[in-house]
């Protein structure tokens, strides 16, 4: 890709969070939030600002870049010619959204099919929003900008470690990060895709989650990719796919980290 197009497809991921913060923002902590379950089994909430805030994003691409694939949690695959797909999650968080914490997030991920290439992470209530990839690695929010950079080595014993649900998947899934969760100094819970910004900005060490989808995961592995991290499945192998996903600040605490999941989980 060009250095040309790289500034228009910069430009536009920031549009599309502009966007999205408009229909978020609009619905956030209102007392009469319009919410459906989609399993009929369990929890999965889906709310009114999900859909309004994927429609409006889906919108802008199809006025701006309509040769694009488009892949989003609430409205599923659009196929497109130019071999670059724009991975939408309206809400990573709706839990959190619906509860009223400001730790919920907006995904926005440019791949092509290696994988991620660019990625947003935009918390529209505090106005925080974390770009990576394509020669960006910054935070803009209302301190101002700030590069991005993850955490130098350190022993795992002194690691900061994140997940968003302390039963994170099956059992032997939950067996393996209890492993892990041991080993490290500080384990934390519930930030969905805030933590893995966290990872960026040089703040933990370790996030560790199971069970994701596509669109859970490609906007932050560009972001923690281009300020210097690392993101894989528990094998080593590649994350865009979700499953298993393993993030860390560099390589050394990836491989400490890595060694005991990949132990406590074979294959």
């Amino acid at each position: 890709m060009q250095d040309g197009e790289q500034v228009e497809m910069i430009a536009l991921a920031n549009m599309l969070a502009d966007v999205a913060r408009v229909e978020t923002l609009a619905h956030f902590r209102r007392p009469s939030l319009e919410t459906r379950n989609k399993l009929a089994a369990g929890f999965d909430p889906v709310t009114i600002a999900d859909q309004a805030c994927e429609r409006a994003m889906r919108e802008l691409l199809a006025r701006q870049r309509p040769q694009d694939s488009i892949l989003g949690e609430e409205m599923g695959p659009t196929t497109g010619t130019s071999g670059l797909t724009w991975v939408l999650d309206p809400i990573d968080g709706t839990r959190g959204y619906m509860s009223g914490t400001p730790t919920w997030g907006v995904l926005i991920a440019l791949s092509d099919d290696q994988g991620p290439c660019l990625g947003v992470i935009d918390q529209p209530y505090i106005g925080e929003r974390f770009i990576g990839g394509m020669g960006q690695a910054q935070l803009d929010g209302p301190h101002g900008i700030r590069p991005l950079q993850t955490l130098p080595p350190r022993p795992l014993d002194q690691a900061i470690l994140y997940t968003t649900y302390p039963r994170i998947g099956t059992a032997e899934e939950c067996a393996a990060f209890d492993a892990l969760s041991a080993q490290v100094r500080l384990t934390r819970f519930g930030m969905d895709c805030y933590a893995y910004g966290l990872l960026a900005l040089g703040q933990i060490d370790l996030v560790v989650e199971a069970g994701l989808q596509p669109y859970d995961i490609h906007a932050p592995i560009a972001v923690i990719q281009a300020a210097g991290g690392i993101v894989t499945d528990w094998q080593g192998g590649p994350a865009h796919q979700g499953g298993r996903v393993l993030a860390a600040a560099n390589a050394d605490i990836h491989a400490a980290a890595l060694a005991v999941l990949s132990q406590a989980v074979p294959g």
